[in-house]
């Protein structure tokens, strides 16, 4: 048996249902939640993440919701940090952590103690890159990139830009490309004993999920959501927090640029593909096991497949 301990992760992608089988699973293996979001880690951040109440946690344990507020910046390295003393507390009381989201980087961070190197932050070089953007744009700061690290480049949006200065900062910091440094990584092995299961569902079954969610979220008060949360914080475009799905793009209408049913078509198109791309990342992972949702409709039925798998691994018996 092995001695390393016990981690559970259920993820997917945005809509595909893993709030009510996380539940479940937590109750049927005596575990707390550790949520792998980038948007719930939000105080007042409710509406546009999906965020769970505390009577739908049904009196389960979850971690890290509701602990920073939208001013600060949230990231996978400080995820890694924050999420590893969730899952020591939880293992120093005999329980399983099961994380849960949809943050695939995130998940990984954690799972296979993802090493994100010493950020020494020469704060002159991170003047020069805020300059450029500021006065080229995003496309300035994708070319030089694409000179400095052409693997990081074919990974990284353009219009990501917090990533794309990382990974300029990583190399001039550091000597090296990130790309190169982040592939290593990825060949680590889990110093845990784990299973990695991932929701998956017909593609436009999962895309009609999406469009009647957003539609529910606008319908709750998705809108006076962002604009209290501009008015409370003192938020702009460039706020971490304000980059999230079904936030950013409000400052459209707010700014001038389109309407609000403009605004929600683009949230419905960029949730869609936010979707695919988070089923192309889990696709692309090691070790993970598909719930196929077509093949096992019923909650129940992915409870039990999840619970076989778990138990020939030794995580429960």
């Amino acid at each position: 048996m092995s001695e390393k301990k016990k981690m559970v992760i259920l993820t997917g992608p945005t809509a595909a249902g893993k709030t009510g089988l996380s539940l479940k699973l937590a109750r049927e293996i005596d575990a707390e939640i550790v949520s792998a979001d980038s948007v719930q880690v939000y105080r007042d951040m409710n509406i546009g993440s999906a965020k769970i109440t505390h009577e739908e946690m049904q009196g389960i344990p979850h971690h890290l919701i509701d602990v920073l507020d939208p001013t600060e910046d949230m990231n996978a390295a400080l995820f890694k940090e924050l999420a590893l003393k969730c899952c020591e507390d939880i293992w120093s009381r005999g329980r399983i952590p099961l994380i849960t989201g949809g943050t695939g980087f995130y998940i990984q961070a954690l799972l296979y103690d993802v090493d994100f190197g010493e950020e020494k932050g020469d704060e002159e070089y991170r003047s020069f890159l805020e300059e450029l953007y500021g006065s080229k744009g995003a496309d300035a700061l994708y070319d030089l990139l694409k000179e400095e690290d052409p693997g990081a480049a074919e990974s990284i949006h353009k219009n990501n830009v917090k990533r794309v200065m990382r990974a300029l900062m990583f190399k001039h910091d550091q000597g090296r490309m990130i790309s190169e440094h982040n592939e290593r990584e990825r060949a680590k092995e889990s110093p845990y004993n784990f299973a990695y299961f991932v929701l998956d569902m017909d593609r436009e079954k999962l895309y009609q999920r999406i469009d009647l969610r957003v539609d529910q979220m606008m319908k709750q008060g998705l809108f006076e959501e962002v604009k209290g949360l501009i008015e409370r914080y003192g938020l702009d475009r460039s706020s971490v927090s304000m980059q999230a799905l079904g936030y950013k793009e409000f400052f459209g209408v707010f700014e001038g640029e389109y309407d609000l049913d403009e605004a929600v078509r683009i949230i419905k198109r960029d949730t869609r593909h936010f979707a695919k791309r988070q089923l192309t990342w889990f696709r692309r992972e090691r070790d993970v096991i598909r719930v196929d949702k077509d093949q096992l409709p019923a909650e129940d039925e992915q409870l039990g497949f999840i619970k076989d798998i778990l138990r020939e691994k030794g995580i429960i018996k």
